[in-house]
């Protein structure tokens, strides 16, 4: 019975350990992972979904009419004849309700900006959600780079100080032997230091992808790259096209002209009164019973309202909002040019290299580190290997990252995937 028992405990325990393993060993994250978590994490969002929420909200109520209004009084009434003589006394009282009317079409154009507020709002969520993708990704890329330069060079560095402490075991007789010693001890500290800015540069990373994700910032944080295919990018006259269809900025700019032309021709029709119009009763008790039931109607005077000023104010602010789109749409445009530029240049750049070439100038500089020690090598040569190699990977990592830059604002303004990123 115990046996039994047990036996199903141990595999829990046996699974239990390889799951925990399992997640021990887990790969680091990739950039497109990060933009899921983020989307799905990024504490801003709250903000603009709320966002969305009140504007929906407000406009379940924009197309109403206003509630009705009951009126009532109460008094009392005393009855006297011509002459003088009182004939009696009693309650007088009425009652009242009325309806508000607006002007034909007022309660339309109410509903159209109510709408646009709502479109205005899912713009920006998803506006930001765009933004989100593009700034983690790009993060994503800055911390796998800076991690990885601060790893080489803090790997040159170090062989510059293991080779250094053999050099000074050595005989440092003679002029050339202390200069080479010293070209080692300044090379060391200058790539120690580009190893600190490297890291700190990761660091800065590192805080700000924690911050995207919603995660506690002093948590760790390693993000591996995949090498994604780099197809050419579309034509710019293409790529022109689709901006002014998908890009956010001009879909904003645009529901906000139209919304401005709706508030335009609102401040016309508010020249007109609404009307309040609903039935009334009344009754008064003093030397006999009267009762009265009408129709009441109240309307403010004059009939025609000067809103000329509401009027110059709302065509005012259509003018901006035209002016803002035209702008947008310039700017929006040299974006576009700029970015297809910086895609096309780096990946021309990436297509000239070979792909072993980092690994090539890795060997060469533990090749030259064996050598030199065996007096085989000049310093000089040495020192230009090492440097060489730390460069080529900078340079490497520097330009995939500007690619991978190039591509997702491009994929930002028009909304066209490059990378299959989206």
């Amino acid at each position: 019975m115990m046996k039994s028992i047990l036996t199903p405990l141990v595999l829990i325990a046996i699974a239990a350990s390889l799951a925990a393993g399992a997640s021990t060993n887990a790969l680091p994250p990739s950039p497109s992972s990060l933009v899921e978590l983020a989307l799905k994490q990024n504490p801003e969002l709250r903000f603009y979904e709320a966002e969305v929420g009140a504007a929906r909200s407000m406009k379940r109520t924009a197309g109403r009419l206003a509630p009705p209004e009951v009126t009532g009084s109460l008094g009392q009434k005393q009855a006297h004849e011509r002459g003088g003589r009182f004939t009696g006394e009693g309650v007088a009282w009425s009652v009242g309700v009325s309806q508000a009317f607006e002007w034909p079409g007022r309660l339309g154009l109410r509903k159209a900006i109510a709408n646009q507020d709502v479109a205005l709002a899912e713009l920006g969520l998803a506006r930001f959600r765009n933004a989100l993708a593009a700034r983690v990704r790009g993060e994503a890329h800055a911390l796998a780079a800076s991690q990885e330069k601060a790893r080489v060079a803090r790997e040159v560095a170090d062989r510059y100080r293991a080779l250094r402490e053999v050099l000074v075991q050595r005989d440092p007789s003679g002029v050339t032997p202390q200069l080479e010693l010293r070209i080692l001890e300044a090379t060391e500290v200058s790539l120690r230091r580009r190893a600190t800015e490297s890291g700190l540069s990761a660091e800065d990373a590192r805080l700000t992808l924690n911050r995207l994700l919603g995660r506690p910032l002093e948590e760790e944080l390693t993000v591996v790259l995949s090498d994604t295919p780099r197809p050419a990018a579309p034509r710019l006259s293409d790529l022109l096209a689709a901006a002014q269809t998908n890009n956010f900025e001009l879909r904003l700019r645009e529901v906000e002209l139209e919304q401005q032309g709706f508030r335009l021709e609102l401040a016309r029709n508010e020249r007109w009164p609404s009307v309040r119009l609903g039935p009334e009763f009344s009754e008064e008790t003093a030397g006999g019973k009267d009762r009265m039931i009408g129709v009441g109607i109240s309307f403010p005077l004059p009939l025609w309202r000067n809103n000329s000023s509401n009027i110059g104010a709302a065509r005012a602010r259509e003018i901006q909002a035209e002016t803002l789109l035209d702008l947008a749409r310039r700017d929006v445009e040299r974006r576009v040019i700029s970015a297809s530029r910086a895609y096309g240049a780096r990946l021309d750049e990436i297509a000239q290299w070979r792909p072993d070439s980092v690994q090539h100038f890795a060997q060469a500089a533990e090749l030259a580190d064996r050598h030199y020690r065996m007096a085989a090598v000049p310093a000089t040569t040495y020192v230009e290997l090492q440097k060489q190699y730390l460069e080529a990977v900078e340079s490497l990592l520097d330009t995939r990252r500007e690619f991978s830059a190039a591509a997702a604002e491009l994929e930002e303004l028009t909304g066209v995937s490059l990378l299959g990123l989206r």
